[in-house]
């Protein structure tokens, strides 16, 4: 294993493989329990063990209660929003006494220990108190991102069963308000299930329609609530219940819900944001995400309370809400230590002001590191952050599966040096290993799947939402013994993992098994290439080829012919003959999800002339015209 001296990362992780039990009963004392564990994992239960099986727990009492006694007057949340030009700040005691409040008018719609709770909401501060205050009465919530296409969200009903269903009016795009409740009303009448209840938060910027009998409006019973001096103190329950739901994205038919237990999940979080983040109490952490995806759920409104730090809620851009800028003035403005936020952000901001003009009008003196999670963090983005800021640009990777990093460089035991392109090591728990086809490990440097050998840590998914069986054949049967992470990469001589993309994104280009990440690197190291993904198109001989798709930087004006023959070339010079890349495409833009992933799977679709449905999670799906032309004017779709 890699490790300098100033490093406390070999000897912590090496705890965490050769005494399991040890090594997550201490992480456990940082947790407050109502009833503590007597031992951490047991395997007899669950599909492959629980962890904490005796142990009974409150999620809210961790992020809220316990701080107020010590900062109750700390800030817990920071809200800012460019759209709509608001801001507003909640200290820990107003947070905890806002949740109470609302858990008590959950509790009077029916809503006990157990039962589910659907919310469908954009990023303001009432969106965290809804999920809060379903932890408090012991109810699991299941987020669902706030204008999600009325049909998904209907599977998604079905799916968890919600008693009662949580939602905002609307949320704000730079450019349009979307109005929540259409969407939510369709996708009731399109569901078998039917929710008891719905409150229904109200933005001034599009008011919702209440149907009687069934419709609430939050800020009445909330009034009502407090008038009535009603509020909710949180409920037992045992470490093994689930705290929610979180459907993932990209899945076809039936929706896939992870479901993320409690006691696990608070140890998870415990150990990483002080460990992985270096973010300790009264810190300032910003997760520039979505409540709607994993990254939200454990990093803006779990991760930061329940280690007593200050979170931010953010609802803008990184840029057009209003400039390039609005990240830094953000960080400056709130004094951040730390931002974690996706790639394509950082692609975003380089594109409009690849020279950072906008930085140098903020104070950036507080601020210690920049994360990146969510896709590959591509060597030339990393490259230019860390120029243009000063500070450890840290990629690391995870699932929605497993709740928090599967490798990271923990900044909190001392940083390991940077390699681009690498995630850098396992964190604790995670028994991660290389294999073949046949499931035989692979030595270092050699591509294969990756893998993590059984059980998964504390945080990770111990099943799928009333679908053990479906857990057990999408993740645990292909390598038996092994958790099939579906991603693709190698471990080089410093134990240094290498995240090369999913399984499905290496392409057989006449028996060479290659990486569509690696030639993606060599299109971004092109000086006027912003973004890029390269896919491959089925083709009679080779099996398949690649072809890339490139987004130039603003204000580049040279002939697109001359720009794709000497990427053309570039991926000759520095990946071979082998990869058969002839074909290179500019385009405006590349169609992605709202969170920011680049829809590969839909471009190679219609490159291949298969049949393809529109993602749910499209951000424009007027995209997939422009890619469909583009492609055509080469002859191919």
């Amino acid at each position: 294993m890699a490790h300098t001296h100033s490093s406390r990362y070999a000897e912590t992780y090496q705890a965490s493989m050769t005494d399991r039990e040890t090594f997550w009963l201490n992480v456990a004392k940082s947790i407050d329990w109502i009833k503590p564990p007597s031992r951490a994992f047991d395997a007899s239960q669950g599909v492959y063990g629980r962890w904490f099986p005796d142990a009974e727990v409150n999620t809210c009492y961790n992020a809220l209660d316990r701080h107020v006694a010590e900062r109750g007057d700390q800030l817990a949340v920071i809200y800012d929003s460019p759209v709509t030009g608001s801001k507003s700040q909640l200290t820990y005691r107003e947070m905890r006494d806002q949740v109470a409040r609302l858990a008590a008018v959950i509790r009077d719609q029916g809503v006990e220990k157990g039962d589910t709770v659907l919310i469908y909401m954009p990023m303001i501060p009432e969106a965290l108190m809804a999920m809060l205050a379903c932890a408090r009465l012991g109810a699991v919530h299941s987020v669902v991102f706030g204008g999600f296409a009325s049909k998904e969200l209907a599977t998604r009903i079905e799916d968890a069963h919600p008693k009662l269903i949580i939602a905002a009016s609307c949320g704000i795009e730079p450019n349009r308000v979307v109005t929540y409740k259409p969407l939510l009303d369709e996708a009731i009448t399109l569901s078998a299930h039917k929710p008891g209840k719905v409150i229904v938060f109200q933005r001034p910027q599009a008011h919702a329609t209440l149907i009687a009998g069934r419709d609430l409006d939050w800020v009445d019973a909330m009034a009502g609530a407090e008038k009535a001096g009603k509020s909710a103190d949180c409920v037992p329950v045992k470490a093994t219940d689930p705290l929610y739901v979180l459907y993932t994205s990209g899945t076809t038919g039936k929706p896939k819900g992870v479901v993320r237990d409690n006691g696990g999940h608070l140890a998870a979080l415990a150990w990483s944001v002080p460990n992985l983040y270096d973010i300790h109490a009264g810190d300032v952490f910003w997760t520039a995400s979505d409540v709607g995806w994993v990254v939200g759920h454990s990093y803006i409104v779990y991760g930061p309370l329940v280690n007593g730090a200050t979170t931010v809620v953010y609802e803008g851009k990184p840029v057009g809400t209003p400039d390039p800028g609005a990240f830094w003035r953000m960080i400056s403005e709130y004094k951040v230590k730390a931002l974690f936020t996706a790639p394509t952000a950082f692609r975003a901001i380089k594109k409009e002001d690849p020279n950072a003009e906008h930085l140098k009008k903020y104070d950036m003196s507080q601020f210690k590191a920049l994360f990146l999670a969510g896709e590959r963090a591509d060597p030339d983005t990393v490259n230019w952050a860390e120029t243009k800021l000063g500070v450890p640009v840290i990629d690391h990777w995870w699932q929605t599966e497993t709740g928090w990093a599967i490798a990271g460089n923990p900044l909190g035991l001392g940083p390991l040096p940077v390699k681009h392109g690498s995630p850098t090591v396992p964190m604790p728990g995670y028994d991660v290993q290389i294999v073949d086809e046949a499931g035989h490990p692979l030595p270092a440097g050699k591509m294969g799947s990756i893998v993590i050998k059984l059980p998964l840590p504390p945080g990770n998914l111990p099943t799928l939402w009333h679908a053990d069986e479906r857990f057990r054949e999408g993740y645990l049967e292909t390598f038996p013994g092994f958790y099939n992470t579906s991603d693709a990469g190698f471990v080089d001589e410093d134990g240094y993992l290498f995240i090369m993309g999913r399984t499905d994104d290496i392409i057989n280009v006449a028996g060479h098994r290659l990486s569509t990440g690696g030639m993606e690197e060599v299109l971004a190291s092109h000086p006027d290439v912003a973004e890029c993904a390269v896919i491959g198109i089925k083709d009679a001989l080779k099996g398949e080829q690649p072809c890339g798709f490139v987004v130039l930087k603003a204000g580049v004006d040279r002939p697109h012919a001359d720009i794709e023959n000497e990427i053309v070339k570039l991926v000759r010079d520095k990946i071979g003959p082998v990869a058969a890349f002839k074909l290179a495409i500019t385009v405006h833009r590349l169609p992605k999800t709202r969170s920011g992933k680049i829809l590969r799977g839909t471009m190679k679709k219609i490159a291949d002339h298969d049949p393809w449905t529109m993602p749910a999670t499209i951000d424009d799906p007027a995209v997939l015209d422009e890619i469909t032309t583009a492609l055509k004017e080469k002859g191919i779709a």
